[in-house]
């Protein structure tokens, strides 16, 4: 398969971090901003924008309430999806995947890493809840200020979402509306990868 070039290479996690890495001198803003996909109860989905913060060596994780509704959703199904896009390098990868918490060390370290005010936030903020007005939020802020000191804990509420892939794909713009898209596909988490060019 003429697999060359910027598709080059035989592990799809650190060509996704080779992709990331090129777009974080040229993207404008959150170079890592994906767009990440759940489904509610009724199957109906759901797309919002959030931030990656981890590319490992078999996953990817994101941190958030897990109160909110992509959390709940998320629990529920055991199942997530996001595309990153890149205009700058005209390029994108799409995931599909199984989702695990990460509560553990490595959520702990990466609350800590976070702005006072970004931690006391996350405290604060009932995520997807209906909210009477901004003023209630500064409020609520404003007490957990004083109730949890200048280095609060993380939340037990609060912390990393892993999506392991069963797929991924890697497309850059081609001329002519002429693309490549090469896809990453393994029926279980211990399977091997099989690599596939797609049509345009």
């Amino acid at each position: 398969m003429d697999r060359g070039g910027i598709f080059a290479g035989s592990d799809p996690f650190a060509l996704a971090r080779a992709w990331l890495a090129e777009a974080e001198p040229v993207e404008p803003n959150d170079p890592n901003a994906i767009a990440l996909a759940t489904v509610d109860a009724d199957g109906l989905p759901n797309v919002r924008m959030v931030l990656l913060k981890d590319i490992e060596d078999d996953g990817f994780v994101f941190y958030t309430n897990y109160g909110s509704k992509k959390g709940r959703e998320i629990a529920a199904s055991g199942k997530a999806a996001f595309v990153l896009h890149w205009k700058s390098l005209r390029r994108q990868i799409r995931v599909r995947g199984l989702t695990e918490r990460e509560e553990g060390p490595k959520a702990d370290e990466y609350f800590a890493s976070r702005s006072l005010k970004s931690r006391l936030g996350a405290w604060a903020s009932q995520q997807s809840e209906p909210l009477a007005s901004r003023e209630a939020l500064m409020a609520e802020a404003a007490r957990v200020a004083v109730t949890k000191g200048p280095n609060p804990p993380r939340p037990p509420f609060w912390g990393g979402v892993r999506i392991r892939p069963l797929e991924m794909e890697f497309w850059a713009d081609g001329a002519f509306r002429l693309h490549d898209r090469f896809r990453w596909q393994r029926p279980a988490l211990s399977a091997e990868w099989v690599v596939d060019r797609l049509n345009p």
